[in-house]
Formats: C-alpha cells, sequence, structure tokens
C-alpha cells in the first residue's frame, strides 16, 4: 500500500510540472500566455460542454480522460506551437519521438496497473484513429483559435498565419471530428483574416 501510495503521489507530484509550461496561445483577455496545466482543464471543459458536437459513437467520459493527460508530455518536451516553423516543428519526427519518450517516462511513474492504460490512451489520442481520440483531437485544435479570435488575433499575429494556414493545420483536423463546429468556428474567423 505504502509504495502503490508512493508512486501515485509521485505522478501527481510530477503532473504539477505541467502547471509551469507556458503555450504560445494566451488567455481569452490576452493578459497572459496559458499554462499547458490550464489548457488541459480547459479542453476537459470543452468537452463536457460540446459534447452534442460528437458523433454518437464518441464516450465522452474517455475523451475528458484524453483531454486531462493529453499534453503532459510537455512537461519534457514543452509546447511546440502548430504555426511555429512553418508548422513542420510541431508534427516532426523528432517530437513525436521525444514525447513519446516522455510519455513512457511519466506514466511509468505510476504502478503498471495505472500508468498501462494511461499510456495506451496517451497513445490512442496521438493517433487519432478511434472516434475518441478524432473527437478529442479536434477540440484540441479548436480552443486555441477560441482564444485567439477573443484576445484580437493573439497568436496569428505573432506567426504571420493566414486563412489558409488555419484551415490547413488546424480546419482540417477540427473538421474531421467536429465539422459543424468548424463551420460555426471558421465564419468566426473569416472575420479576422478579412482585417487582419
Amino acid at each position: 500500500m505504502t509504495d502503490r501510495l508512493e508512486a501515485q503521489f509521485a505522478f501527481l507530484n510530477e503532473a504539477d510540472r505541467l502547471k509551469s509550461v507556458l503555450r504560445a496561445t494566451t488567455l481569452v483577455d490576452g493578459s497572459r500566455r496559458e499554462n499547458s496545466g490550464e489548457h488541459s482543464w480547459h479542453l476537459a471543459l470543452y468537452a463536457l460542454i460540446l459534447a452534442d458536437q460528437a458523433d454518437p459513437d464518441v464516450d465522452i467520459n474517455r475523451v475528458l480522460r484524453m483531454l486531462l493527460i493529453h499534453d503532459l508530455v510537455e512537461i519534457d518536451v514543452g509546447d511546440v506551437p502548430i504555426h511555429s516553423a512553418n508548422g513542420q516543428a510541431h508534427g516532426s519526427t523528432s517530437v513525436q519521438d521525444c514525447e513519446a519518450a516522455a510519455a513512457v517516462r511519466i506514466f511509468g511513474l505510476l504502478p503498471a496497473d495505472l500508468g498501462q492504460p494511461l499510456l495506451a490512451l496517451w497513445q490512442e489520442f496521438e493517433a487519432a484513429e478511434t472516434p475518441d481520440a478524432i473527437f478529442a483531437k479536434s477540440l484540441d485544435r479548436v480552443q486555441p483559435v477560441m482564444a485567439n479570435l477573443m484576445s484580437g488575433g493573439g497568436t496569428w499575429i505573432e506567426y504571420n498565419v493566414t486563412a489558409q494556414q488555419l484551415e490547413d493545420r488546424v480546419g482540417v483536423k477540427v473538421a474531421r471530428g467536429a465539422p459543424k463546429l468548424w463551420d460555426w468556428v471558421k465564419q468566426k474567423t473569416a472575420g479576422y483574416f478579412q482585417t487582419g
């Protein structure tokens, strides 16, 4: 019992470090950059509130679990903005390899009966092939869009993002899991890119 609790709290204490990882995205008021812990919480709330946008075969409880753990790897790797380096660094093999190693390390802190299922859930999210993961990825992509809209352009200005880049790097993934949501969000972004 003591060893199990030691392992559980080792993981929970390590997870606290996610609050120190700053993301490129700002808060909706533009006052500061959000941290990855805040992002993960906000995404879980997105899943809860936007569950009606998911296909009927999506298990929102699994999506919530995915979103709570999806960015824990940033403890080791940091946030890699989707619009940096022409969008290539974000999905690069080197970043993916570093994130996979971080996932093994971080979930490996837990007893195997807890850590292995969480590692598998994280891998499912990354692969984005199941209905749950596809919807979770959609939300992960749409939340920064909303933050940028609310903050007057946010990181789109910093990275000189065009409407086409937003469509290619974000819209395709959002539409894959939540097409009606992307249609609505895309209309909102149109006004920014016409004046931006």
